[in-house]
């Protein structure tokens, strides 16, 4: 005597390859399956470098409207930051690109001239970036 149990699941394979060669049989196609889409890629220290993005393109655009030494060395700064964290994960690089020019705006609209208060700013934002960089890397670097 077959168990109960064998000739059910024998039944339900069965009819799960019986139902798309029928259809196919009836010259219709069986429906492809649902495309997933990845999930972007998050690091839980993403805001904190979301936020180092946007100090570096504050302070970019203040020591280019002081006319400091070494103004670009906060762009290549960025460019290291997106190769090393976001090479092959454009909607982390969008994201961080995205703090990057959101900085750089904040003080072009603000800012025309360099004034004392531009410089102590770019000092300011060149501390906070130190310290979270400092952050990111003592708690999440190798």
């Amino acid at each position: 005597m077959i168990p109960v149990r064998r000739v059910l699941l024998s039944a339900v394979l069965c009819a799960g390859v019986a139902i798309p060669v029928f259809a196919a049989a009836q010259g219709q196609t069986t429906p492809a399956p649902p495309v997933v889409e990845a999930k972007p890629v998050t690091a839980p220290y993403d805001d904190k470098l979301a936020r180092l993005a946007e100090v570096l393109g504050s302070v970019h655009y203040l020591r280019t409207l002081c006319k400091a030494d070494n103004g670009d060395e906060w762009r290549a700064g960025m460019q290291q930051l997106l190769d090393s964290e976001a090479k092959d994960e454009p909607p982390r690089r969008e994201k961080l690109t995205a703090a990057f020019n959101r900085g750089y705006r904040a003080f072009a609209s603000v800012y025309t001239d360099c004034t004392p208060a531009a410089i102590m700013a770019e000092e300011r934002y060149r501390n906070e970036g130190a310290t979270l960089a400092t952050e990111i890397t003592s708690r999440f670097g190798n």
